[in-house]
């Protein structure tokens, strides 16, 4: 169990803290929300995917990850449904690309460098 015995608040940096996340918290909103889906790592991986190909269908999704297009459908189903994902058509296939990628692009560019013993 913790205790906090500080002496004096500082009133001027809790203001300042509140009123950041306040201005900051559409923000929070979307980011929790693209987190929370992207959490699962086939999702993951079919964000990456996205957006390094910017777009791919349910077919080339099913034969890169070697899941069933049942399997790739309620991912993406998932993905679209959150917003993070968009589709067309053309013909009789579907699409898939991202909506917006500047909540993941730290992390896709983390997926870029080369692993080694010290970042693991």
């Amino acid at each position: 169990m913790s205790i906090c015995s500080r002496i004096f608040a500082d009133a001027a940096q809790i203001n300042i803290c509140k009123e950041s996340l306040q201005i900051k918290q559409p923000i929070f909103t979307e980011l929790a929300q693209v987190l929370s889906l992207s959490g699962n790592e086939v999702r993951l991986k079919i964000l990456f995917l996205l957006q390094q190909e910017n777009e791919l269908c349910p077919c080339d999704l099913s034969d890169i990850l070697g899941m069933t297009i049942p399997a790739i459908s309620q991912h993406l189903r998932k993905l679209k449904d959150g917003n993070i994902i968009k589709f067309r058509k053309s013909g009789q296939t579907i699409f898939y690309s991202l909506c917006n990628t500047s909540q993941l692009l730290p992390l896709f560019n983390l997926l870029q460098t080369p692993l080694t013993t010290e970042s693991i």
